[in-house]
């Protein structure tokens, strides 16, 4: 039976000076609305130091990223211009073995493979 009783008073005291339609204006609700106003302002001003910090971060990423892109390209602008390098010296490659014997040619990549392992396993 306590615990109705006090189950009751809770939910009285949880709405005390809530009317039908809204609330009730009384003076402990103007001090309080003054203290409200006082802690959103507070609030407020937290509020505003935080998108600042998150203005500025956000700044410094659009920097790394602008500095990161301008690296990519460079980086696929070498990778274009090694890519030339090794298609000539492929073309060349291909001239030279075009012009030699099927024999020479053998026994030039074998020799090639054989001293690749030897210095591979010299190395190791």
């Amino acid at each position: 039976m306590n615990a109705r009783r006090d189950n009751r008073n809770n939910r009285v005291s949880l709405f005390d000076g809530i009317e039908e339609g809204g609330i009730r204006a009384s003076s402990v609700y103007s001090s309080s609305h003054e203290i409200d106003e006082h802690d959103n302002e507070q609030a407020l001003d937290g509020l505003q130091d935080r998108v600042n910090l998150l203005k500025r971060l956000s700044g410094d990423i659009n920097e790394e990223v602008d500095s990161h892109n301008r690296m990519l390209d460079r980086m696929g602008n070498d990778m274009d211009s090694s890519r030339g390098v090794l298609s000539g010296t492929m073309d060349k490659f291909k001239m030279v073995f075009e012009t030699k014997s099927n024999q020479r040619m053998f026994t030039l990549v074998a020799s090639f493979v054989v001293l690749f392992f030897i210095i591979y396993y010299l190395t190791r």
